[in-house]
């Protein structure tokens, strides 16, 4: 062939748009918002990872599209859980930290990340990974389709007291500093440069550690860990650079604090009292109560799965756990979805639908928190959390109604996210 024509075969390859990637799905019943109803039999086009059209009954499939026919299934939008840890497993030998490679975190992560996938939840809020970078890696690689699993937001390395629930502590000294996240601060300035080194490296939002906590080493109660001014530099700061912060709080007085610094979210919210109540709800600051966390902690209990000191910890949260959701209710706080995954297994996060609904909220609005309620959390109400044209195409299918059963998606059978099967 001649140069010429080589160049001009090229250059109309190049000039020949892709051919769009569509999906046709057949649905028995489709839920587009958890404010909404079921509907009858509906199909669903999906083009190239967007939602383009939801129409009533069964639509002829165009020629070179894929069909997916669930007639039996409910159709709805993927669940949103905005509280896991993907890279950590549960284990209560808390020494592997001195043993495992970064390299080793990773992998464990791309394991749960699928695992989450195929359980229905379609994007993620990571609050705290156990290596650097691999929560940032791995929300490229599923991004791009490299690797299955849900879209993820992430915090990155979690800011810490020196010494506090997210520094490595229960070691040897020397152990201790090798293991240090280099993410503990004192001071209002070196918090504010910790929030800056965190956006630096990729993060989503501020994770910090506003309180003690029950699994780490240190044993020093569960109030308040950063000092006010310290805990408002970290806010300011993040504010300034377009980040929420995250607080993971369990003390009344730590979470009243960290709501007055004004962090976006409490994290567990176990000892929520209604001072802390009042002040949560006066800054619109959203309860993530991680009930399933509290489930899988207690069920470890005796049986040698945790050192003494995390142990009495344990059996001293035990009893205001459940009680939670029952006590921000009451006190008129915001309630959104989250699990802690990793303290208990992963892929098991629907278990705290049924938890939520133990604590008095409705059907619909458990449904709520997981979808709609958590997309506006992590600002993407416009992109995830409904199903409607142009909103990415994160849907899965479940058996029953869960507008009337929340606990049927506890069995997801099918899961798209972004537009790609989960398989």
């Amino acid at each position: 062939m001649h140069f010429k024509t080589i160049l001009a075969a090229g250059a109309a390859l190049i000039a020949t748009p892709a051919l769009a990637d569509t999906t046709v799905i057949h649905a028995g019943s489709v839920i587009t918002d958890a404010s909404g109803t079921a509907t009858g039999p509906a199909t669903i086009t999906v083009t190239d990872g967007r939602i383009v059209s939801i129409v009533d009954g069964f639509q002829p499939t165009p020629e070179g599209a894929t069909m997916v026919h669930l007639p039996d299934h409910t159709v709805l939008p993927g669940l949103i859980d905005l509280h896991t840890h993907l890279s950590g497993d549960p284990s209560g030998e808390f020494w592997r930290a001195a043993t495992s490679p970064p390299e080793w975190y990773t992998l464990v992560a791309a394991k749960n990340a699928h695992i989450t996938a195929k359980a229905g939840f379609t994007t993620v809020r990571d609050l705290g990974s156990r290596s650097d970078q691999v929560t940032q890696s791995l929300r490229a690689a599923t991004a791009d389709g490299m690797l299955p699993g849900p879209r993820i937001v992430t915090s990155g390395r979690t800011i810490a007291i020196v010494g506090g629930h997210g520094d490595t502590n229960g070691f040897r000294r020397e152990v201790n500093d090798a293991l240090g996240t280099s993410f503990a601060c004192t001071g209002t300035v070196q918090c504010a440069e910790m929030v800056r080194t965190a956006s630096k490296y990729g993060a989503d939002l501020i994770k910090i550690t506003a309180t003690g906590g029950v699994l780490s080493q240190q044993g020093r109660g569960l109030e308040a860990h950063f000092s006010d001014a310290e805990m408002k530099a970290i806010v300011d700061t993040a504010n300034s650079l377009g980040l929420k912060v995250a607080a993971h709080a369990h003390g009344a007085r730590g979470i009243e604090a960290a709501a007055r610094a004004g962090v976006h979210t409490i994290e567990h919210g176990t000892y929520i009292d209604a001072q802390a109540g009042k002040v949560m709800r006066e800054n619109g600051t959203i309860l993530v109560p991680t009930l399933m966390a509290f489930q899988g902690i207690k069920e470890n209990l005796g049986t040698g799965f945790y050192t003494p000191v995390v142990e009495e910890k344990v059996r001293a949260v035990g009893p205001y756990a459940e009680s939670i959701v029952q006590r921000a209710n009451e006190f008129g706080v915001k309630v959104a979805f989250g699990t802690d995954a990793g303290v208990f297994p992963h892929g098991e996060n629907a278990g705290e639908l049924a938890l939520m609904k133990a604590g008095g909220m409705s059907d619909r609005q458990v449904l709520a928190s997981a979808t709609s309620v958590a997309a506006e959390v992590i600002g993407m109400e416009n992109e995830i959390g409904k199903l409607a044209p142009g909103y990415s195409a994160d849907i899965i299918a479940v058996k029953g109604n869960p507008l009337t059963d929340v606990t049927v998606l506890e069995e997801v059978d099918w899961v798209m996210v972004r537009g790609r099967v989960i398989e």
